[in-house]
């Protein structure tokens, strides 16, 4: 096997663990001896401003306070510091990771399959689906396939889509009217903005 195989190997099985969530990429915070720059801008543990000063005399002063340097602002020029326990800043920097995560609302696409010779209480619970999905905040798109002898009379699915238009407007708003795509025709509805 040449050399460069095993290396490629050995690649690919790092992509695959960290696909897997073995290998976390987190950003990367320097503190104290690994920050790279020789001059900073330190701010203490109060949140004074102590202005630009050298690197190794910002570590011995968060020493002597017992705490750690952290590079808060690596991108600026002179890099922002500050003097501060590294243990709880990440701890209170994961806490509102989590938090703004709870908040946030992943909008999905739910989807309604219902055919153009619908029964009435079928037509109740596809519409019962559609009023939940459209009340959870997700977008919602319903097709409806025709078959065979169906396709002459496409008139009675167009009817039946008009009727779930009509009966889910409280829920919701049309996105997209109903169009046919070969055998498929297919609308999409969105929750109402408040």
């Amino acid at each position: 096997m040449p050399a460069g195989a095993a290396a490629f190997g050995r690649k690919k099985e790092f992509c695959e663990r960290r696909k897997k969530g073995r290998y976390h990429t987190k950003k990367f915070i320097r503190r104290n001896r690994q920050i790279r720059a020789e001059k900073i801008r330190l701010i203490d543990k109060d949140g004074n401003q102590l202005g630009v000063t050298n690197l190794y005399d910002a570590i011995k002063m968060a020493q002597e306070a017992g705490l750690d340097l952290v590079e808060v602002a690596p991108n600026v020029n002179p890099p922002v510091c500050r003097i501060l326990d590294y243990s709880k800043f990440k701890y209170e920097q994961e806490k509102r990771e989590r938090e703004a995560k709870k908040k946030q609302h992943v909008m999905h696409v739910k989807e309604l399959k219902i055919g153009p010779m619908i029964e009435e209480h079928d037509y109740q619970v596809k519409l019962n689906h559609l009023k939940r999905f459209l009340e959870r905040g997700d977008k919602v798109k319903v097709s409806m396939r025709f078959r065979g002898r169906q396709m002459e009379h496409i008139d009675l699915g167009r009817n039946v889509l008009d009727r779930l238009i009509k009966d889910s407007l409280e829920a919701g708003e049309v996105e997209k009217t109903p169009s046919l795509e070969g055998r498929m025709m297919t609308m999409a509805f969105a929750p109402k903005k408040h």
